[in-house]
């Protein structure tokens, strides 16, 4: 599945101004501990977090991550937002717990 499909099927917001590629999806990583996410994170996985702040860019990017998915209706600020930018990291959010979106994103990748 490719990030725009992803973000299409799952209802997502795009908060980064870049245009969505077709970058595909490898999976789905449900934490908010940076250095667990980077220990364990795979590469084209999207991060699902509550965690706002800059450092998750700088993970998203060690990790050539698909994109990260803000849940809770979560909002970075306008910094962080230009950060991504800058990094071209995408950065996602959603109004869906991090329990509900994970099992979405869980069901979509199963899907023949």
């Amino acid at each position: 599945m490719t990030l725009k499909e992803a973000i299409e099927r799952l209802g997502l917001h795009v908060l980064t101004s870049e245009e969505v590629g077709d970058a595909k999806v490898t999976g789905g990583y449900t934490c908010d501990l940076l250095s667990n996410v980077m220990a364990n994170c795979k590469t084209g996985n999207l991060w699902i977090t509550m965690q706002t702040h800059q450092n998750v860019l700088a993970v998203a990017k060690l990790k050539d991550l698909a994109g990260i998915i803000f849940v809770n209706s979560r909002q970075p600020d306008e910094e962080t937002i230009q950060k991504a930018n800058e990094e071209h990291v995408t950065v996602l959010n959603t109004d869906e717990s991090a329990f509900s979106i994970s099992g979405q994103l869980y069901q979509l990748l199963k899907e023949p």
